[in-house]
């Protein structure tokens, strides 16, 4: 099997096939000398809607499981042990692939036989409407550790993984309610150069009910802490005192945010990680 692709969901029923339509009709996979030498898993994270009936509706095109709501890295890591891919592929349920991805980025790897994972560019929706992503999101290509620290700048639905990436740098933490993709993006960025295709090959959709992003607020908590598990990496003096740096930023905007809404001990929580780090 060449490619695996695994897109996690929960209840988003209504957004769910489009998701698997673009998958399915990547021109990659019509061509007859490529055939369907692929699987596409959907992992049900105990969804409650008519998920199963939307992804069903595709037949044997689509490889469905469920298992007990445990959180969107619990899905993508169950995804993983169940696929049989030597490349990986993962695709939000509320995201959309462009139709030449696939071809662009196994062209890619094919060409670059060392290159262990590459993203592209994206296009962004929000309410239904294109937006332009601000300076501070802007993409980098190669060793790009420094750069992933102050935000995750890796898409997941953008991305392309050979499996034994996983193998070197571990799955994604399922103690994380969010902020996942930012932990793996970090252990990722620190062993591989991150290889970046200059053009929008996915769809990003936002805005609408059900996104982690609004589900957990104040989301710089579970950075600080993923930045503080980034310091059991072999890391130089140079990239410690980054993530360091980082650590302080993130925990004076939290200390500062508690502290203007009245909660002291919190804000007295960040104050004191501040403290620790601060040079």
């Amino acid at each position: 099997m060449l490619l695996s692709v695994i897109i996690p969901t929960h209840n988003r029923a209504d957004m769910v096939g489009e998701a698997i339509e673009s998958v399915l009709t990547q021109d990659y996979f019509q061509d007859r000398s490529v055939g369907k030498d692929f699987e596409l898993l959907v992992v049900d994270d105990g969804s409650t809607d008519n998920t199963k009936s939307v992804v069903q509706s595709f037949g044997n095109n689509v490889t469905y499981v469920k298992q007990n709501n445990r959180g969107v890295s619990s899905a993508r890591n169950l995804g993983l042990k169940l696929s049989r891919g030597s490349r990986i592929a993962f695709l939000d349920s509320d995201d959309i692939w462009l139709s030449e991805k696939v071809r662009i980025q196994m062209g890619f790897m094919n060409t670059f036989p060392g290159a262990m994972v590459c993203y592209s560019d994206e296009i962004w929706i929000r309410d239904g409407r294109r937006v332009n992503p601000k300076k501070k999101h802007h993409k980098y290509s190669g060793w790009i550790f420094d750069h992933v620290l102050s935000l995750c700048l890796l898409s997941l639905s953008s991305a392309m993984f050979r499996k034994n990436v996983f193998k070197d740098i571990g799955v994604f933490d399922e103690s994380l309610p969010t902020c996942e993709d930012y932990d793996l993006s970090i252990r990722l960025a620190f062993r591989y150069p991150v290889h970046l295709i200059s053009k929008p090959l996915i769809v990003k959709r936002g805005g609408h009910p059900g996104q982690l992003s609004q589900e957990f607020p104040c989301m710089d908590r579970f950075r600080v802490k993923v930045l503080e598990n980034a310091l059991s990496l072999d890391l130089t003096r140079i990239q410690r005192q980054h993530v360091e740096e980082e650590i302080v930023k993130k925990s004076r905007i939290l200390a500062l945010g508690y502290a203007k809404r009245g909660n002291t001990r919190d804000a007295r929580t960040y104050q004191d990680i501040m403290d620790k780090y601060e040079h």
